[in-house]
Parts: structure tokens; sequence; C-alpha cells
């Protein structure tokens, strides 16, 4: 081992870092990349170290620029290993996928290449590749195992995702996931709950769901109502306090599903459903399977069984073909269905999807005007969405990195039962991530809300035991600071709101 080969490890054991693009599927899989690696020996690289002896690369492939990013992180590592004799780099996740046969050409100096159907195989190739001394490139073509049995590195300590399906079996033009991930796998309801209830136990006290489409779980087992059972499930386990789920696809949306929402008190009120386009021609070439009058029905029924839900979408503007009619549509479904917040991308093109190569491409400048539009009249309905919180008392979850100001401002950040994030005076007492605050709404912003007089209320909890103690395991071990949290998906839109898209985009 060289001199520069060991100042980057720590107390002699190799160090990992772990880059993630793209979905929440891909985050939950870069936290079982972290397990396996940890199992395997490896700890997690110092934060601020220049590169660490293993670089894991978890990639996405729905924007049209994805493999460029890649192999430009890809050279700017190459001086870096070529200096360091040892040093590892592995390309995974659904670029990896797609691109199998191309990366190790463009990029001769990685050591691994690996699928979205095999990940658990990620520390046995880097270690053939070290012993041969040459890239090993494996991509399986259907599901090895399901993920959720491989080791798992969680950043919460009080949230958690749990995967209760993989794959997807739409065929929504825009979108090259199924591709990648292959058709829908289900897990059977009592491996889900029994890695709740073993999360419940560790401390945690808020689940998401997770599932490329979510509320579509049952096809593979042969149960439509599925997954308003599994809601329902969800809502006797003793100390799970929050449930959430994304990202569901208005097609599968039924009546027992918001039945289920509305009768099981820890389902939180909250959905994120994709809208996509407000045009019905626009979601026949996307080949969405609901219509305009379809997808408001479902907006109207969940707003009637739960009042104060808040419900968040996705958009796409500038889908090839779309009209200024079309787009009109569009906005008129946001003016009727009043989003809390949206996720808004201008189109762009997906490398091996159908919407690629379809005419009625629209120029940049066009999207450019009609996602200004969007967005303007989206803040406007976020805004007097938000205000409308103004004199309510609600219960917050204390969050960990949400609140970028919370140190110059000695305020707190939490999130509401709707997802909304409040963030609150700082109390004179200890109050930590987990725990759980009462406070007044006073302010109300685009995108959050403040409480700023007294907190009314706190209550220390199991979650904030379970991070308090993960901190002080840290503090004791330098090689593996805290990480930043993953906790939920934010359904809101971050300031500035993104271009790039949040997940997918296929939902």
């Amino acid at each position: 081992m060289s001199s520069i080969d060991r100042s980057q490890s720590v107390g002699g054991t190799r160090t990992y870092e772990v880059r993630t693009y793209g979905c929440q599927m891909n985050v939950h899989d870069s936290e079982r990349l972290a397990g396996l690696l940890e199992d395997a020996g490896y700890v997690r690289a110092p934060e601020g170290a220049d590169a660490a002896d293993v670089v894991v690369f978890n990639t996405c492939a729905v924007r049209e620029n994805a493999d460029n990013k890649l192999y430009g992180n890809l050279g700017h590592l190459a001086p870096k290993k070529a200096a360091r004799p040892g040093m590892q780099i592995a390309v995974g996740g659904c670029l990896a996928q797609k691109d199998r046969d191309t990366i190790v050409k463009k990029a001769p100096w990685v050591d691994v290449v690996f699928g979205t159907h095999n990940i658990g195989k990620l520390p046995v190739l880097l270690e053939r590749a070290r012993v041969q001394e040459e890239a090993q490139v494996e991509i399986a073509e259907s599901l090895e195992a399901f993920p959720s049995t491989l080791p798992t590195r969680r950043e919460s300590a009080y949230a958690a995702w749990v995967s209760i399906s993989v794959g997807c079996n739409n065929t929504c033009t825009f979108c090259i996931v199924p591709a990648l991930r292959g058709k829908e796998k289900d897990r059977r309801p009592g491996d889900i709950l029994a890695e709740i209830e073993a999360l419940v136990a560790e401390g945690v006290s808020e689940i998401t769901l997770l599932g490329q489409n979510v509320n579509a779980y049952g096809s593979d087992i042969g149960d439509r109502e599925a997954f308003s059972k599994l809601l329902r499930a969800c809502g006797k386990i003793e100390g799970l306090e929050r449930v959430r789920f994304t990202s569901p696809h208005p097609r599968d949306f039924t009546d027992d599903v918001i039945a289920a929402m509305a009768e099981t008190p820890n389902v939180m009120p909250q959905l994120h459903m994709p809208l996509q386009s407000g045009s019905d021609t626009v979601l026949k070439a996307m080949r969405r399977s609901y219509r305009q009058e379809r997808y408001l029905g479902i907006i109207e029924k969940v707003r009637a069984a739960i009042p104060h839900a808040a419900i968040s979408t996705d958009i796409i503007v500038g889908f090839p073909g779309e009209t200024d009619e079309d787009f009109e549509q569009t906005l008129h479904v946001v003016r009727e269905a009043r989003f809390a917040q949206a996720f808004t991308f201008q189109y762009s093109k997906r490398p091996g999807t159908p919407a690629a190569e379809m005419d009625g491409q629209i120029p940049k400048k066009v999207v450019q005007e009609r996602y200004e539009r969007l967005v303007a009249l989206q803040e406007e309905i976020s805004w007097e969405e938000n205000k409308k919180q103004v004199g309510r008392t609600l219960e917050l979850m204390v969050a960990e990195g949400e609140g970028r100001k919370d140190d110059s401002t000695h305020r707190l950040s939490g999130r509401a039962p709707d997802n909304r994030l409040v963030h609150f005076t700082k109390p004179d007492q200890e109050v930590r991530p987990g725990d759980v605050v009462t406070v007044e709404i006073t302010y109300a912003a685009p995108h959050h809300l403040l409480a700023e007089g007294p907190v009314l209320d706190v209550r220390r909890t199991r979650a904030g035991d379970a991070w308090e103690k993960r901190n002080a395991e840290k503090a004791g071990t330098p090689a593996q600071p805290a990480g930043v949290l993953l906790g939920l998906p934010k359904i809101g839109v971050p300031e500035p709101l993104p271009v790039a898209a949040s997940g997918c985009g296929c939902d």
C-alpha cells in the first residue's frame, strides 16, 4: 500500500463512498450498497476526504445528459486513481444497466459495472477485480434476490424507507425505468410488516412505503386490495407513528385505498400523485391510462375523505406534440386541484424511450415560456394554500438537516403530518431529531411555514432516543461520521424550482 493509499484509509481498513443520483429507489439502494460494503469490512470515508478507497456511483438514466454527467465525474477521478494504487471505482444503477457495454470502453479505469438486479454482488465483484486485475462487468437480466434481504446502512435513526415492490408494469412513452428495473415484483406482506416491526423496535417512528408504482402493489400476488390492506396493517403496529408512501399511479388509485388512508390514524394526510399533463391528448401520447376527469375525481374523493390532506404532484411541460391548448388544460387542472406543491419538469429526451423519437419535439424557447407560466401559477397556489395553515396548531416531527438557516435564525425544523416543512423557535429544553413538538403556525411562505411563538409542548420519543444513541456511537467512531438525513421524500419544491426530475418521472 502506498503512502497516498494509507492516508485515505482509516486504521488500515479500506474506506468507501457512495454517490447517488436519481429517485428514491436509488437512494434506498444506496443504503443497501453502504450496508453491503460495511458488512464486508469497509468503513465510510471521513467527511472531506479527497477520495475513498472505493467510490461507487449509483446512477440514474432518466435524463438526457445522465451519461455526460457520469463520464465527467469518472474523468475527474481518473488521475486520483492513477496516483493511488489500490483505489477502485464501481458504477451501478439504471445507467449501468442500460450502458453495460460502453462504460468500461469510455472509462477503462472503472473496476466494476453492476446493474439494478444484482447490487448484492458488489463486494464480490470488487474483490474479483482486485485479484484478477481487470474490470468486472456483471449485469443480471432479472432480480436475483429482493433487495430488502441485503444489509442496509440506514441514514436516519427515526425515519426509514421500506420497499414493498420493485419494477414497473407500465409502458409510459417518456420513461425507460421498466426496461431497466424490470416487471413489478411484490414482496410478501408478512415480510414487509416484519421489517417495519424490526425498524420500530430499533426506534424508527416514521416509515415510507416505497415502490416504482407503489399502489399497484398486489398485482404480482393476485390481490387488488393488497395495498389498502397493507396500510391498515401498518396502523396496528405499536410505536409506528407515521406512515407515508410514494409514488402512486392514478390508474391504480382505488376507493379502498382512500378509505384506508382516512381510517388509519398513523397514515399521514398527504398524497403525492403524479399528473404529468392535464391534456387527455398528451396523456394518451404518454400512454398514461387515465384522463383529466378521472384524475380530478380522485382529488375530489381524497379531499372529501381527508379534508386537510396536502396533495402534491409531478408535471412535465413540453412533451412532444403538446399544443398551447394542451398546456392550458394542464393549467386548468393545477387551478382545480390546488396542489400544495408540484415538481415541475421541462421535458427532455430519455434515450431509449418512444417519446424521444416522436414527431413534434417542442422548441426550447416555447418549453421555457410554458414552464415559467406553470411555475408562477403553482407558486401562487402554494402560497395561498400555506396561508390557510396560519393559526393552526400542529404536531411536528423534528427533522435533521432540513433547515439551512436554522443555526443563524436560532430555529429548528420539522415536518407536519401533511409533510409541510415548518421552522420553529428553538425551545429552552433539549429537542432531538425524532422528537415531537406542538407549535402554532404564525407565518406562511410558498415553500415553508414558520412557528415564531414559543413551543407549546415537547414530547421526547423512542425515535429521539435512537437518534441520540446513534450520534453518541458515531462520536466515538471518527471513521463513520453522521450521514445526511435521507428521511422522507421531500414532496415540496425546493428553491429554486428544479428542472431536473426528482425521481424517475414515470409514476
